[in-house]
């Protein structure tokens, strides 16, 4: 048995990808999206029609400016989620504007009108996972919307604080990064890190072991992976969500893999509760030097590709 079929055993795989023939070919369960990987999937030929058909839905619209691109924007997004949801069985994550970050209302907004959207074209809401930085105002977006049965995947997340917040908001699933803390630290330190001591692992690995041991729900679903090792020692987590090149490795590998995190050896642990309030999640996500980082460069580099996806658009109203 290869390695993606092992951890399939005991780790529900996602697909990080926009890539529809990718998500055929490795049959996972469900499948995340962000503006990165929908902007170079609507590069390549075979997706430009989805584009030219969000366009076409609007052309005759009384909408003008920023309000015709982001409907514009958020039609190819659902377009693109229903696709994939022809693919697999699960869900697929849609992302809200990572410009609406740090504005709680707005995102709500926005969140709702993407499901307004899926729901318009037959598609129910519990097929989808709202997309939403984990600020302190986004993941307070997640929790009002949590109530409206929408369901939300916090994303951009580098710390056990904003992780306790998500699942003292009720929020469904939560991304937290591997690779690029593992960055961060590698370009802190020089130093090279084994998959054991990856702090991004390890990260991961207190974050669920936390959610366990004091019986939180919101799933973890490890992200962000820079190599086949980081995945490995996440074996056992509720979620992975792996690139093609990844999952391509795990596919083409028989070495076996063992179970390393569980519920029960979480629930063993020595693990100290963590008290959120506006204030101290504030103050020790501002002592996280790293997750301080990461947080806003994530926020950024999403914000540049979405203005790339409206250029390409507002190119095409044109």
């Amino acid at each position: 048995m290869n390695q993606l079929d092992q951890l399939k055993r005991v780790t529900t795989v996602v697909a990080d990808t926009g890539d529809f023939q990718t998500i055929k070919e490795y049959a996972p369960q469900d499948a995340t999206t962000n503006p990165t990987l929908i902007l170079k999937a609507v590069q390549k030929e075979e997706y430009a029609a989805l584009a030219d058909k969000a366009v076409e839905a609007y052309k005759d619209s009384d909408l003008c400016g920023q309000a015709l691109t982001d409907a514009i924007a958020n039609e190819l997004l659902v377009l693109f989620g229903i696709e994939i949801l022809n693919i697999v069985p699960g869900r697929v994550s849609t992302e809200v504007d990572a410009r609406l970050s740090y504005d709680t209302e707005s995102t709500v907004d926005r969140a709702r009108e993407i499901i307004r959207l899926y729901e318009s074209k037959g598609i129910s809401r519990e097929r989808i996972l709202i997309k939403i930085a984990s600020t302190w105002e986004g993941i307070n977006a997640a929790a009002i919307l949590e109530k409206e049965a929408i369901h939300c995947n916090l994303t951009l997340l580098f710390s056990l604080v904003q992780a306790v917040h998500c699942a003292e908001s009720g929020i469904t699933l939560i991304s937290p990064f591997v690779g690029r803390i593992m960055d961060w630290f590698k370009a802190k330190s020089g130093q090279e890190y084994a998959p054991v001591e990856d702090p991004g692992v390890q990260s991961v690995q207190a974050i669920y072991n936390y959610y366990k041991k004091f019986g939180y729900k919101t799933e973890v679903m490890g992200a962000s992976f820079r190599n086949k090792g980081e995945i490995t020692e996440l074996a056992g987590c509720d979620l992975l969500t792996i690139s093609p090149g990844l999952l391509a490795e795990l596919q083409s590998s028989t070495d076996s893999i063992e179970r390393k995190i569980s519920p029960e050896t979480a629930q063993k642990m020595d693990i100290d509760r963590i008290e959120i309030t506006e204030k101290s999640f504030r103050w020790l996500f501002s002592e996280d030097a790293m997750a301080t980082d990461k947080t806003a460069e994530g926020i950024r580099n999403f914000a540049v590709d979405i203005r790339k996806l409206e250029a390409m658009i507002q190119e095409k109203l044109a």
